[in-house]
């Protein structure tokens, strides 16, 4: 009989390994303990059907509600500069999604609908019936989900890097493993953070080029929020559904009959104009597009005036519709 016995750097190995990843997991608990203590919540939180919602509110006026987009938060919309001038004329509502900023995400199939549901029942609480509702990138397919569930509440849509076709996509591919219960865990809580740390500078700035990144986002954003390990698996999770998600909601864009402005960067990088963007405004009789050139995915920083200006046409033509 021959006896097998283990290799002899295979312990040493096993133990280093462990060591590594706890090691890692203390770090990304230090770093993200110390992005929260340097960015504390800055708005009021509700609860609607158990899940704990981090908002803000800024302005009197018809109801505006901003949805953010995959890997932001609140302060994406603030440190753009758009609410400042929104405020102004509206009662400007932005939450953060599930498991972005303060939010809570339960463990659950966090699709563009579960996303509206949860969305309508937060603005009933909050005492509002009707509102112009901007999505920026996945944001926007939770407000296109939004207006077709409760097409009494959304009066017009401003749809703003949106994505909203099937398409193969090397990001769904690399997020899936986070987005794998137990896998994505371990991975969250150990090396993510660190090889995410690495990338982020990168990844920013593809989601700005071929512009480059705002002084103000550069100095406001509070970039280590995003490597917090519920963050990364609710950017996990929603970047896995991207797809999946794209092929039910385009069987019922026809629906749309409120006024729907629709507005990207023409280099856009992440999301292809012409394949989403133009697709889509084809496809609504009632929508209008507008096409910055030379910008990129973040619109609402490189061209914040060009947004503002979409969503009070969205507000006017919802009005004249009504009368």
């Amino acid at each position: 009989m021959t006896r097998h016995s283990t290799p002899s750097w295979l312990v040493p190995a096993l133990l280093g390994s462990a060591a590594a990843l706890g090691a890692s997991a203390l770090f990304a608990a230090a770093r993200a303990r110390e992005a929260e203590r340097r960015t504390p919540p800055i708005g009021a939180f509700i609860n609607v059907d158990g899940v704990r919602l981090h908002y803000v509110e800024r302005g009197r006026g018809e109801a505006l509600v901003l949805i953010h987009g995959n890997g932001t938060m609140i302060q994406d919309f603030l440190s753009s500069g758009i609410v400042d001038d929104l405020a102004r004329r509206f009662r400007v509502i932005i939450i953060d999604r599930p498991g972005y900023g303060y939010s809570d995400r339960p463990r659950g199939l966090w699709t563009p609908r579960a996303h509206a549901t949860l969305y309508q029942k937060a603005l009933q609480q909050l005492g509002i019936s009707q509102a112009v509702v901007l999505g920026h990138s996945w944001g926007a397919l939770v407000a296109v989900a939004l207006a077709l569930q409760a097409p009494q509440l959304v009066r017009s849509l401003v749809l703003a890097s949106g994505y909203y076709y099937p398409t193969l996509r090397a990001d769904v591919v690399l997020a899936s493993p986070g987005a794998i219960p137990v896998l994505g865990d371990l991975l969250r809580h150990t090396v993510s953070p660190v090889i995410g740390r690495a990338l982020l500078p990168a990844m920013i700035k593809g989601m700005f080029a071929p512009a480059a990144i705002p002084e103000r986002f550069d100095r406001e954003f509070p970039t280590d929020m995003m490597l917090r390990p519920l963050q990364l698996r609710a950017s996990a999770e929603d970047a896995a559904m991207m797809t999946p998600v794209t092929v039910e909601l385009q069987r019922h864009y026809r629906e749309l009959d409120l006024p729907v402005a629709i507005i990207a960067g023409g280099a856009d990088q992440i999301a292809d104009v012409g394949r989403q963007s133009q697709r889509l405004h084809e496809e609504l009789p009632n929508s209008t597009l507008t096409v910055v050139p030379g910008m990129g995915h973040m619109i609402h920083h490189l061209a914040p005036e060009r947004v503002v200006e979409a969503v009070e046409m969205a507000s006017k033509r919802s009005r004249a519709t009504a009368a």
